[in-house]
This record gives structure tokens, sequence and C-alpha cells, in this order.
């Protein structure tokens, strides 16, 4: 094998091209808009799920492989690339009291840091919280990363190895010669190669939808706010009812996000803006004082647990598939680009892939 076609430019799609093009793969990554600009630019870069109990153990296994990974990802990208995503180990405060039990018997399952800490430790920990409660949770090892810089590293990088990059390029079609994918069908004509690895988050699901055992991807819309405040003014991240505070080293905080089933609507809503904000400055009154330097929305590629599409498509050879992150397209992006390259090249998998099939049970 030796010429990969990436359908998307997202992190997901870059991390794979990272990948494949490491094992000294042939690559072309065709991307719809421009690069990382989609679902990969719009989110946070928390690099763990979201109340990660709450997901099944399948999604836990790929974040804890992407997580011990990121330390050294990030600084060879800052090396190599000369942009540095900012990997930053600041702790996730998780406030779940109905969850605490839950919470202790993921973290003995999978050997994780989880504490219960009383609301003085919450104080202690991030002095700007408006009502630090008893009964949170602190998950001391989780960190952070700019998904914005991470997603320009990845792209100079890629370019760096040689890697073909077609921006402003949507693919159409696949090309199918009998029972194999053989390439695709862009603006720009015909691109042939060996395999083809779908990673177009939630647009996935219509390149793919007129072929046996489409997956189940949808776009759900997710509105951030950005605050401008001074460095250190919020130093932890904060978690409570999918509303979290995350601040960056230069005094950017962003605030999100919302859940919303609108299909390809990205647009904004005042309504939206309004709720963030209230719910941030009531959290963080520190918040009130601080430029909203920025409003977006995002379309997050959902899927049945939340449970990303890993692997090749049952019925036809050359063809993969590496998308459904939902939320976690950032913690589970290294992980799963590592899983999709092996089961394209035919290494040894970094975990059981049987819980990604393109036909696996989810949920």
């Amino acid at each position: 094998m030796n010429h990969i076609i990436i359908v998307g430019g997202g992190a997901i799609g870059m991390l794979t091209a990272l990948e494949c093009a490491s094992a000294g793969m042939q690559v072309t990554v065709f991307e719809r808009g421009e690069t990382g600009r989609e679902s990969s630019w719009a989110g946070g870069g928390i690099v763990s799920p979201l109340f990660p109990w709450r997901y099944l153990d399948s999604v836990t296994r790929l974040a804890s492989w992407s997580q011990q990974a990121y330390p050294g990802l990030i600084d060879q990208l800052a090396r190599d690339a000369g942009t540095d995503p900012e990997y930053t180990p600041s702790g996730l405060i998780l406030i779940a009291p109905d969850e605490i039990e839950q919470a202790r018997a993921w973290a003995g399952r999978h050997g994780r840091v989880v504490e219960q800490i009383d609301a003085a430790t919450f104080a202690e920990l991030e002095p700007e919280a408006a009502e630090p409660v008893d009964d949170a949770l602190w998950m001391p090892t989780v960190g952070q990363v700019r998904n914005p810089r991470m997603v320009q590293a990845l792209r100079t990088r890629l370019e760096q190895l040689g890697v073909s990059i077609r921006p402003q390029s949507p693919v159409g079609s696949l090309l199918r010669d009998g029972d194999r994918c053989i390439g695709v069908r862009s603006a720009t004509g015909d691109t042939r190669g060996d395999a083809v690895i779908v990673c177009a988050g939630a647009w996935s699901a219509g390149l793919l939808s007129d072929l046996p055992a489409p997956p189940a991807i949808e776009p759900v819309r997710g509105q951030m706010l950005l605050f401008r405040a001074r460095p250190g003014t919020i130093t932890r991240m904060v978690l409570e009812q999918n509303r979290y505070v995350i601040p960056r080293r230069d005094g950017r905080t962003l605030f999100g996000s919302t859940i919303e089933y609108a299909g390809f609507e990205k647009q904004t809503t005042d309504a939206a803006r309004d709720e963030l904000f209230e719910i941030a400055t009531t959290r963080f009154p520190v918040l009130k004082n601080a430029e909203v330097e920025a409003h977006w929305a995002g379309l997050r590629p959902s899927s049945p647990a939340g449970v990303p599409y890993i692997g090749r498509h049952p019925e036809i050879a050359g063809l993969y598939v590496n998308a459904g992150h939902f939320r976690n397209g950032i913690v589970l992006g290294p992980a799963s680009a590592r899983l999709v390259t092996d089961l394209v090249l035919g290494r040894e998998p970094i975990v059981d892939p049987t819980p990604y099939g393109w036909t696996a049970a989810r949920g």
C-alpha cells in the first residue's frame, strides 16, 4: 500500500495523515473548506471527555492512549512546526454530586486520579469561582490544548512531510471498482489511491449515505464565548452541567457550550450568547469586567453513545472511516488516528478495534 487519500482536513484527518505519512505512505488530504476550521477550531481543547465515566469504556480506552501521547505529540509539533499548541495540565474540577460513586468506580477500573474535594479545597484551587461547593471532583492530571494552534501546527508539519493538502476541494463521491474503493471524485477531477479514509466529521455520513450500512453521524451545533481577561485570572478548568470554563495561558477564557440539534445551520444566536454570558458571569463574576472577544458556533459530529466509527467498511475493500467523535475529537484524535492507520497498514492495533467497527453495536 502506497497512496492514502484522506477526506477531511480537521484535527482527525490531519492526525491520521500524520500517522500515515510517518509510516512512509504518500498521502493526499481533501478538505471542503480550509483545514482545521470546523469543529476542530471551534471546540475547547479539553484533553478529556466531559464527565468521562458517562461514556462506554471503549471511549475511555482511546482517551487514555491519547492522554499519554499528548505531551510528546505537542512537544514534537512545537519543535518541528514552530507553533506551540500550549499543552497545559491545568486540571479539571467537576461538579456532579450525584455521580461520585460512579466516578470512583470508573477511576478504579482505569487507574485514573479522581479526588473528592470540599468547598475549601475548591476555593483554593480556583479562587474566582463564585460558589465553591462540597463534594466536587478534582482531576489534577487533565490537560488542555489550544486547538486552533494545534491544527495550524499539524498543517505545517504535514507540508514539511510532503503531504498533498487540497483545501477548498470538497469530495463529491467515491470511486469504486466493484466492491473496492479506488479513489475520490472532487471538483478538480478524479484521484486514485490504494485506500480512502473518510475523516469528514459531521459531513461524513452524507458522503457515505448511498453505501451499505452508512454510519449514524449527524451534526450537533455548539456555541462558545471567548472572554479577554488578564493572564492568571482563572487558572482551572471547571465543568458543571455541560458548561465549562477553560482559561488559556494568555488570559483568554473560553466558556461553552450549547448542544443544539439544528442540522448544518452554523449561525450563532443572540439567545445562546446571552445564556452563556449569564451563566459564565454568575459562576465567575470576574468575567463581568472582561471583554467578550468572540462568539462562534461549530458543528460536532455526533454518533450513538459518542463512540466513533473507526475501521474498514464491511463490504467495500479499501474504504475506511475515522469519524463521529462528537465532543471528543481533540482528546480521542491521536489514538483514533493511530488505530485507523494500524488497520489500514495491517499492523497490530493499539486497542481492540471491535467496538469502533462500522457495524458495531453502540450504546
